[in-house]
């Protein structure tokens, strides 16, 4: 090897190594000198890779756009509705507006329910993170009892976000002082007003109209969440149940600008909400205050009915009870004493409570004798004051012991003749009776727009057999057939089949409502359903009614008869509460209070153009004769007074309600003050919390059978 030798330039000195190449020996070849070219720079190889370089980076940064733009155009088209909206609900709420509900007035135009703005503190689950604990801090401050927190808890839970849920209704002024100090401490607790319902003629229409009442969680399991989105009542009883699609109205809602604290910034816009129907009721005040009166202190129901369109001009059960405590919620103290009053002021004894009918039946199964042809006008039989079956020994007592002699279709109607109806039965057979009988209604419901109304039983061998697992006895058709034993009916039912029979078998069905106006389409049908298959002549209705007519001019009924000034078709009835045994006298001196005989009576004026039907039942009143006491002072309004000298309530509203006179809510009372009725308009007042007295009639069946045959007194 050589060594490397070294050039010198101007300026620049470069070291070159030049390595000489010894050849050696290999395969025969001699050694040569071979010389190696090693490049300094490589330009296409340097070209080629910054070209890929560049489309790399062109290809990625592609890529990355396109990606940017297919998540931009799922979040703007694909999503922007759910983003759009989640977005706009940390600045913009949708609050829901409750309808007003509707008014409910009389036949006249008398406002019977009305609405009234309360104070009531609410907060959503948008504007408090902690609900549990806020809870907890407001029980002192606005005294929430323990059925405040369990009907918040359960509405909150089903609650939209931003749907702002009550904490307490009808606060005091106190309540909105105390809170007010310290509002700072709650953000998002606010404190609204809201529309409630006020019934300003306390117990009078209680039973009736019924009552509205918190939403509890049964109801709001069933209901529609969005229709009743921002409202806390929903009716309970009466007509406030039946017709609370027609009363509750359509919701409405407002879109608003708010802060993190929920508080309103700016309103965007609005949706009104729909009121719900005025209902006119066919009910008439005065008649109802004539019919309450008749009632004070007393236990019992009256149904008065227009026979012509089944149109209820009065229904009132005694005692009654006050429905404002129910509306905001009911104290546990008012509400035990109104459950565990002996009276049961809640039970509404014309439409639920079932009695027996007693005599007052006679005139429709008079008719059932006609039909079949077992019987005519002129039909006679010869009374001892008994009856017993072929073959038994068993006597069937006439209410009069000494008999009413010979007696046909007429007179045992004017008479009240037991025995002729004993022998009438014994011919007809129960089955007959039972087809009869419920043409007029008995043993069903009437139909009536009414909630849970009893149906009554109109007994037969099949359903003793079904529910008592026995045969029917003979005797038993002689009870049914003085409207004794198992048969019941509720006071409805008696003033509808009386209808009926002034109708001469035209049927009616039994209402409340006679017109809606409002949003909301519905018709009521007014007038006659159809007719009773009678195979006897229009002369025997005729008759039946003369019959009618002289038990009020010289039979039973002829208390009442003094200065009449039109005719009254009636029939008295008693019904025994305490059967008698066999051989055994009636003795009221060993009979308790509630021991006594129902008295019952059933009527239809002016005999000869019905314009009103009545139906009276007084409990343990001793007999039918103080039932019709009662029924004289209603009729005598219906037909004399009514139009002469209507009555009518103070200052009553006929337009609209409380705020339609232009009160505002700053002007109003608070607290439980404005859920008084109105005195001056409610004519039985008690010192209890709004409540009358009233006994089951459940509780009054007769349990007579045939080894226990009624005896019926002063019929």
């Amino acid at each position: 090897m050589g060594s490397p030798l070294v050039f010198q330039y101007p300026n620049q000195v470069s070291w070159v190594r030049i390595t000489h190449f010894h050849s050696y020996p290999c395969s025969g070849l001699s050694r040569s000198r071979m010389k190696q070219h090693f490049p300094l720079k490589n330009v296409q190889q340097e070209k080629r890779i910054y070209r890929n370089r560049v489309f790399f980076s062109i290809g990625l940064v592609i890529i990355c756009m396109l990606l940017l733009i297919s998540r931009y155009a799922y979040l703007q088209i694909v999503s922007f509705d759910e983003f759009n909206t989640a977005s706009d609900q940390n600045r913009i709420r949708l609050q829901p507006l409750a309808p007003a509900r509707g008014y409910i007035y009389d036949r006249n135009g008398v406002l019977l329910a009305d609405n009234y703005p309360v104070f009531t503190a609410t907060l959503s689950r948008a504007d408090v993170e902690d609900i549990d604990d806020t809870i907890k801090r407001l029980i002192p401050i606005l005294e929430l009892n323990e059925e405040d927190i369990e009907r918040f808890n359960s509405r909150i839970k089903t609650a939209k976000k931003t749907e702002r849920v009550s904490i307490k209704l009808n606060l005091t002024e106190t309540d909105i002082a105390r809170f007010s100090e310290i509002k700072h401490l709650f953000p998002g607790v606010k404190i609204d007003t809201q529309m409630t319902r006020y019934y300003p003629h306390g117990e009078l229409f209680a039973h009736v109209i019924g009552y509205v009442g918190r939403i509890n969680d049964k109801e709001l399991k069933s209901i529609d969440k969005d229709l009743y989105a921002g409202t806390n009542l929903i009716g309970k009883i009466g007509v406030e149940k039946s017709y609370e699609e027609l009363l509750h109205g359509v919701p409405g809602n407002e879109s608003v600008e708010a802060d993190a604290h929920g508080n309103v910034l700016r309103h965007l816009g609005r949706k009104d909400p729909v009121r719900g129907n005025d209902l006119f009721l066919s009910l008439d005040y005065g008649l109802q205050m004539v019919a309450s009166e008749q009632l004070a202190g007393r236990r019992g129901a009256i149904v008065a009915m227009d026979p012509g369109t089944g149109e209820i001009l009065a229904l009132v059960s005694s005692p009654s009870f006050n429905p404002n405590l129910f509306v905001t919620g009911i104290s546990t103290k008012d509400y035990s004493y109104l459950r565990d009053n002996l009276d049961q002021p809640l039970y509404n004894r014309a439409v639920q409570g079932t009695y027996p009918p007693g005599s007052t039946i006679k005139p429709m199964f008079g008719l059932g004798g006609l039909h079949y042809g077992l019987v005519d006008w002129d039909t006679a039989i010869s009374d001892p004051g008994y009856f017993t079956l072929p073959g038994d020994s068993h006597k069937f007592r006439d209410w009069k012991k000494s008999g009413h002699g010979v007696v046909n279709l007429h007179k045992s109607q004017v008479v009240s003749c037991d025995t002729f109806f004993y022998i009438l039965s014994f011919r007809m057979g129960i089955e007959k009776m039972n087809t009869w009988m419920r043409q007029f209604g008995f043993g069903e419901k009437t139909g009536v727009d009414l909630p849970s109304e009893s149906s009554g039983l109109y007994p037969s061998p099949e359903w003793k057999m079904r529910t008592r697992n026995s045969k029917w006895s003979r005797g038993e058709t002689i009870s049914v057939s003085i409207g004794q034993g198992a048969f019941t009916a509720t006071p409805l039912q008696l003033a509808m089949a009386t209808a009926i029979t002034a109708n001469h078998g035209n049927k009616v069905v039994p209402h409340v409502l006679r017109e809606s106006r409002g949003a909301k389409a519905f018709k009521v049908h007014n007038g006659t359903h159809g007719k009773i298959d009678f195979n006897g002549k229009e002369e025997d209705w005729f008759k039946m009614r003369d019959a009618m007519v002289d038990v009020i001019q010289s039979g039973t009924g002829r208390g009442i008869k003094g200065g009449l000034q039109y005719s009254i078709a009636g029939k008295t009835g008693t019904a025994q509460v305490k059967s008698i045994a066999q051989g055994k006298r009636y003795n009221e001196a060993l009979l308790t209070d509630r021991q006594l005989d129902h008295g019952l009576f059933v009527g239809f004026a002016p005999a000869e153009k019905p314009e009103i039907a009545i139906a009276v039942i007084l409990e343990n009143g001793r007999g039918g004769s103080a039932a019709t006491a009662l029924a004289r002072p209603i009729f005598d309004y219906w037909l004399l007074h009514k139009d002469k000298n209507p009555v009518r309530p103070l200052n009553h509203q006929l337009s609209g309600g409380l705020m339609t006179a232009g009160i505002k809510p700053g002007e109003l009372p608070s607290g439980a003050s404005i859920l008084s009725p109105d005195a001056a308009a409610t004519p039985n007042s008690t010192d209890a919390p709004q409540t009358s007295s009233n006994t089951t009639s459940n509780t009054s069946r007769s349990s007579s059978s045939a080894n226990s045959a009624p005896a019926v007194e002063g019929d």
